[in-house]
């Protein structure tokens, strides 16, 4: 498609040196717009530092690292979702995953049970998630396995096998994302990170139809220490508005906050293009270019692991 939005240069400038935090390129179980070795090229020409490859379903740190050496200006990092797939809440995939260079973990998305029953949700005529698609055809074929949780009992504690597992995220120095679980379900989580050590704790896209954190709320997350993210394909694809995320934005704060594009999808824009195409919407609505490249480039780095540009 070539009806796309274009970044402005102005925003192309503010969000040089940034990291994307979360995208999904192939390889993969479902069509992608691009692979990770023409994604890491493109990202060296727009002078992007790094980006995190995500999948739903498979550990990408070995992908990154072949990425890093055929295209190392890129700083390419793996991570892990803790789906079915690979166990669900399984120590053994985290561990191997670190050992790997993964620098990513998220707690269930697709798998989660807050997902399986917020499925509905969606604001009519939102894009749906290509992977619900998948997850269908895994019902239709019995092969869905049961949610993965990740609190349990009236009182909604964290379950006991979740301590550990966030133990071994914190002694790796791992970032701990909280995929699509329930508003209750992250500030469980969020806290019980916090109290084993986990350093960098994402609050996965609070905006989106199966989050839908309330600004105060994330306020609150914010205060615990968490890190809110931004992805440009939750306004994009309606399922949630602008202004809802600005609303979000202002009440956690821009220090808080951090720009990640989920693209990959082929009737999306181009990858390389969403960090940009997140500063000029903010740019519109007010945000400073201090704000602004806080959020594109600051913050994400400093979610990377990585040195001040």
């Amino acid at each position: 498609m070539t009806d796309h939005p274009q970044p402005s240069q102005r925003a192309r400038d503010l969000v040089r040196g940034g990291y994307d935090l979360h995208v999904h390129v192939a390889p993969d179980v479902m069509e992608r717009r691009i692979d990770d070795l023409g994604l890491a090229r493109r990202f060296r020409d727009q002078d992007l530092a790094g980006v995190v490859l995500k999948s739903h379903y498979a550990p990408t740190a070995e992908r990154a690292s072949v990425v890093r050496a055929a295209v190392p200006e890129v700083d390419t990092l793996g991570a892990i979702a803790l789906n079915a797939s690979v166990g669900g809440l399984n120590p053994v995939a985290v561990e191997i995953a670190a050992r790997e260079g993964a620098r990513f973990v998220w707690l269930p998305t697709v798998d989660s049970r807050n997902q399986r029953e917020s499925r509905a949700a969606a604001p009519p005529g939102a894009t749906p998630p290509m992977w619900a698609r998948i997850q269908d055809e895994l019902r239709e074929q019995g092969m869905m396995a049961p949610p993965v949780d990740v609190v349990s009992g009236p009182a909604g504690a964290v379950t006991s096998d979740l301590p550990p597992l966030l133990g071994l995220v914190a002694r790796h120095d791992l970032v701990l994302a909280t995929g699509h679980l329930s508003r209750d379900e992250i500030f469980a989580v969020v806290d019980a990170a916090v109290t084993e050590g986990v350093r960098r704790i994402v609050v996965t896209h609070p905006e989106f139809t199966s989050q839908r954190i309330k600004p105060d709320d994330q306020r609150e997350l914010a205060e615990r220490g968490a890190y809110l993210e931004r992805c440009f394909t939750t306004p994009h694809t309606g399922k949630c508005s602008w202004d809802e995320m600005f609303d979000g934005v202002r009440s956690a704060g821009p220090s808080h906050s951090f720009f990640a594009s989920d693209l990959g999808q082929p009737f999306n824009p181009p990858v390389e293009d969403g960090l940009a195409l997140m500063a000029d919407r903010f740019l519109a609505a007010g945000f400073t270019e201090d704000e602004v490249a806080a959020m594109a480039v600051t913050n994400t780095r400093a979610l990377a692991a990585a040195p001040a540009p």
